[in-house]
């Protein structure tokens, strides 16, 4: 009987994953109907609109409250309101991928939907030639798919990490999606730590998010609050000594970007002239800080960031 009612509860919460996909997957054609401009602004206006009516949107205004004190309440309204904007315009883009991939390709143009200034080309043309592996963080800012697409597309050998959706026909979608048009990716989770640095032990170039709370790493400030930080990024440093980039994009206008390479960056070292995990990671913490600080409407702030 037991073995039954499992077998019944597995395969009415694949019918519930199986539903959502087809609902998901019936909204993304439309979008991909749509300009990439016209879907990117169509999602901004939803987002910002229905987003703050939603319970998260709380957790939103408690992390901004506590980060950025010095803001009156109508400039975090102003800033929540804009990371509703940014995520709604993240969501539906991503139907419109190959077409931004494709643009990447017209960087020489100074009207170029994806602005990459002449030191960041120059850094991709060097870490593809030179031979070495390399390590890049990122962070959830602005359309956080461009960096791995950019990567792919000046030809570097690269490895992805990435969080698995739990929907499994949408994890399928995204990965199919993502896999035509990125390097190779690496899903989170147990593994992953030693495919990683498989990736590096052959040359390739791996780039990672490092920005989410992640409960088995380490507390360290982030905008002065304790926060639980992945030690992953730092840990590969110290294994494999080689060079370590960050790369951001920036929304400059709707579904327009510009590039932004930071690095390399040199990461303390403990006595042994081995990277300090606990001060490596609090120094690329500090860099993705900043770009927060930069531009915080383009930045994730409704997940539970600083929950320990």
């Amino acid at each position: 009987m037991h073995r039954i009612l499992r077998r019944l509860k597995y395969r009415l919460a694949l019918a519930g994953e199986y539903l959502v996909f087809q609902i998901s997957e019936i909204f993304f054609r439309l979008v991909r109907l749509l300009s990439l401009d016209a879907a990117s602004a169509m999602g901004g206006w939803l987002m910002r609109t229905f987003g703050p009516l939603l319970p998260v949107h709380r957790i939103g205004a408690e992390n901004l409250r506590h980060a950025m004190p010095e803001l009156s309440e109508a400039q975090r309204q102003v800033i929540l309101r804009g990371a509703w904007d940014n995520l709604g315009r993240m969501s539906c883009e991503f139907a419109h991928m190959a077409k931004m991939a494709n643009d990447a390709s017209d960087y020489e143009n100074p009207d170029a939907r994806i602005e990459i200034p002449s030191d960041a080309i120059e850094t991709f043309f060097r870490l593809r030639d030179d031979g070495l592996p390399a390590l890049a963080f990122s962070a959830h800012l602005a359309n956080w798919e461009l960096p791995a697409i950019l990567v792919a597309h000046f030809g570097l050998a690269s490895a992805a990490l990435y969080r698995t959706p739990n929907n499994r026909f949408i994890a399928r979608r995204i990965r199919r999606t993502r896999g035509k048009l990125m390097g190779r990716l690496i899903g989170a989770g147990p593994t992953a730590p030693f495919e990683l640095h498989a990736a590096l032990r052959a040359g390739e170039h791996v780039g990672m998010l490092i920005d989410q709370r992640f409960g088995r790493g380490l507390t360290i400030p982030f905008f002065g609050r304790p926060a639980a930080t992945t030690t992953l990024f730092a840990r590969l440093a110290r294994n494999i000594d080689c060079p370590i980039y960050g790369v951001r994009a920036v929304r400059k206008t709707g579904a327009r970007f510009r590039m932004e390479v930071v690095g390399p960056v040199e990461l303390p070292r403990d006595e042994e002239g081995k990277i300090d995990i606990e001060a490596a990671t609090v120094v690329v913490t500090r860099i993705v800080e900043d770009w927060i600080r930069a531009t915080p409407e383009q930045w994730l702030w409704f997940h539970r960031r600083w929950r320990l």
